[in-house]
């Protein structure tokens, strides 16, 4: 199929189309916290704002709270009522490429074993359009972590800026289908997929952030007992939590019963390896000193998921250095990784 192009004026009638088939999610001010909210059918004012939500469009997949079931006590016996299947087809539009490399990390985790029907309700409902990034901040390192400001690999159709349209790029079978159906596109000449090649080398550019982590998974295995290390690491981290919260790959999540008498709820949400609280057993807190908590965290982006899924869980977006309100960095932490082990003399 060849590449299409719209008009940029023309947005509002192609989101309208689509806005008839699927939920529609777009970049959404929330106050200062903008995220992937359902179009209201009339606005893209977003694209004068939008470089990337500070929410990551995880939360659509995997919501920060969710109820798992409701739960009834009768007679000895219990009554449980899951909720219906949240199975309505989606579309997020203007996802950068950080975040869609971000959900095919997600889904590693949450098919391997056992595929979690809560997460996969939604994601196999949903298709991506990508908006190729041309503004990437100062803090964002994607170019580092295999990924570009205008990787399509990811997404279903691609969109990138060439001035006053878009060119549209469809990649996947259901992409394909769906700019097939769409009307209101023009096919694209030669010259708009030379402008489109500029935009994306431009953007490419001004992703000025570098760090190396061809040797990052050994170095963090050679350092797991450098307790001098991590706690010069973890010394102005202040456990708070955001830099896992807003991380696109971040999943781990609590699992809580709300009891009312003989009825209740089990709900399951958001949780972070910053907190103390992070995983407490019935006796112990198996990782009590911040110092671990934050070896957890590097560890498990850098050298337990690669062990496992033979991928880093990072994408290099760049939100936990943006938000952190100390000023924490990772690309900072990547690099001052010790290649040798200071072990501690018993």
């Amino acid at each position: 199929m060849a590449n299409m192009k719209i008009n940029k004026k023309d947005l509002v009638q192609l989101l309208g189309q689509w806005s008839q088939e699927f939920e529609l999610f777009v970049p959404s001010r929330d106050g200062d916290n903008p995220r992937f909210l359902p179009w209201d059918g009339k606005d893209t004012g977003f694209l004068d704002w939008y470089r990337n939500t500070v929410i990551p469009p995880k939360s659509t997949m995997l919501p920060p709270v969710e109820e798992m079931f409701r739960f009834q006590k009768e007679k000895g016996k219990v009554q449980l009522e899951a909720p219906s299947a949240d199975s309505k087809r989606r579309l997020l539009f203007g996802i950068r490429p950080c975040d869609a490399n971000a959900m095919t990390l997600l889904d590693k985790n949450f098919e391997d074993g056992y595929e979690d029907p809560y997460y996969f309700n939604r994601r196999k409902n949903t298709l991506l359009v990508g908006l190729a990034c041309t503004r990437p901040y100062d803090s964002c390192f994607c170019t580092s972590m295999g990924g570009s400001p205008s990787d399509a690999s990811k997404v279903d159709i691609m969109l990138t800026d060439i001035g006053e349209q878009f060119l549209v790029e469809a990649v996947t079978d259901a992409g394909k289908d769906l700019i097939a159906k769409t009307g209101g596109l023009e096919e694209a000449t030669e010259a708009d997929a030379a402008r489109a090649e500029e935009s994306r080398k431009a953007a490419e550019r001004k992703v000025t952030r570098k760090v190396d982590t061809s040797d990052i998974t050994e170095r963090l295995r050679a350092s797991f007992e450098d307790k001098e290390f991590w706690e010069k690491t973890a010394a102005k981290c202040v456990s708070c939590g955001i830099c896992t919260f807003l991380c696109p790959t971040c999943y781990c999540f609590f699992i809580n019963d709300e009891t009312n008498k003989q009825c209740g709820v089990r709900c399951k949400g958001w949780d972070s390896c910053a907190f103390s609280c992070y995983t407490r057993m019935p006796m112990e807190n198996p990782r009590s000193e911040k110092w671990k908590r934050v070896r957890q965290k590097m560890a498990h982006k850098y050298e337990y998921y690669p062990m496992t899924y033979g991928v880093m869980a990072c994408t290099g977006c760049g939100r936990c250095i943006r938000n952190c309100p100390v000023n924490w960095d990772i690309t900072q932490v990547i690099k001052s990784v010790p290649a040798k082990a200071r072990v501690e003399s018993k």
